[in-house]
């Protein structure tokens, strides 16, 4: 399998010089990154941002993808636009402050 045959909600192993990990992706940001849901040692199930080379297919299920799912399932919500911080359109963040300030004139 080529890196293009992996796609959002795939088992794969991520292998990096200290570690291999097995996760499910989460997103692509963009064409080198991917978003992976990982079980971490001390914080337990987390979202950790990889190299996009640093994946590899997996077909047999992990004990942990249950919990990694679960992971997935609670942030997909607002995973992108809207709010404070989100990107996306022109609805989101606060509400009533759609127009930056205007020229304030120091004096005539």
């Amino acid at each position: 399998m080529a890196d293009d045959d992996i796609s959002i909600g795939d088992r794969v192993t991520v292998s990096e010089e200290r570690y291999a990990l097995e996760g499910i992706v989460f997103d692509f940001p963009n064409r080198n990154k991917a978003i992976v849901a990982v079980v971490d040692r001390d914080r337990g199930p987390v979202l950790r941002t990889v190299p996009r080379d640093a994946l590899a297919p997996r077909d047999k299920d992990a004990d942990t993808d249950a919990a990694l799912r679960l992971l997935i399932r609670r942030s997909a919500v607002g995973q992108r636009g809207g709010g404070a911080t989100g990107g996306g359109g022109g609805v989101g963040g606060r509400a009533g402050h759609t127009r930056g300030t205007a020229h304030r004139a120091t004096g005539r």
